[in-house]
């Protein structure tokens, strides 16, 4: 019975990644509830979960692409692969309603820039206080700081490591969770109460997933507003990420 499962299981490998990945979201999910109480985004937790079974993977195989080393779970390569991610990158964007978007007006823009440029900055400078001089490693570290989704799709653009994207990933992620925790207690001082003041705290933080639950922790009827502005950082990430701001950083950096 189990050599049937297994049997099944290899020849359905792009299923079992989704099993696997829905898996994680379940327990997620439950944790952030249960634990956190809704502080930290289950999405967070599934990260960190993810990070952790792709560094066993790694481990027990001596391979180079995690989880998917693994004989059984080579489906997940596919499905996180680029044709899949590129796929939901669009999909993404077909979401979005402009009629909405116009509604934060000129002040969500700059907030969209700003969130999106100050970051970048940020990231960039901590890889180079780390030691990373090279223009591929520290664009795809400070993109990660944009959010952990544009971290690994400009380092997959500009040839980055796997190395170097797992680091944009963590960073982006920290910055998620930092964003998601501070959020309530920083409230009162950026005056989150309005829905113009949420689309641009969304358009300053970045991350969807820490702009939800941060607002959600404060005030559950901004958040429609902040994650509307937060939204576009991915598509606007992805596409600054691997042309201007890694044309701009590889004329200072050589």
């Amino acid at each position: 019975m189990l050599e049937l499962l297994e049997k099944t299981a290899k020849h359905n490998g792009l299923v079992l990644a989704f099993a696997l990945v829905g898996l994680v979201m379940i327990v997620s999910m439950q944790l952030s509830r249960r634990l956190t109480f809704g502080r930290v985004h289950g999405s967070a937790i599934a990260i960190l979960i993810g990070l952790g079974l792709a560094y066993w993977g790694g481990i027990q195989t001596g391979g180079q692409k995690g989880l998917a080393d693994v004989t059984l779970f080579a489906g997940v390569g596919l499905m996180g692969g680029a044709m899949l991610r590129d796929f939901a990158i669009v999909a993404t964007a077909f979401e979005v309603q402009v009629v909405e978007a116009k509604k934060a007006g000129l002040v969500g823009v700059v907030a969209l820039m700003l969130g999106t440029v100050l970051p970048f900055i940020v990231g960039a400078s901590v890889a180079w206080g780390f030691g990373y001089r090279d223009a591929v490693s520290i664009t795809t570290i400070g993109a990660g700081a944009v959010t952990y989704i544009v971290g690994p799709v400009t380092g997959a653009a500009i040839g980055a490591s796997s190395e170097i994207m797992a680091l944009s990933i963590a960073t982006g992620l920290v910055k998620a969770i930092m964003v998601m925790v501070g959020t309530p207690m920083a409230a009162r001082f950026l005056r989150l109460s309005t829905p113009r003041s949420a689309m641009v705290f969304g358009g300053l933080a970045g991350t969807v997933s820490g702009v939800s639950a941060g607002l959600a922790a404060t005030d559950r009827r901004l958040v429609p507003y902040g994650a509307l502005v937060a939204t576009f950082h991915t598509g606007l990430g992805c596409l600054l990420g691997p042309s201007l701001l890694f044309f701009a950083t590889r004329a200072l950096v050589g």
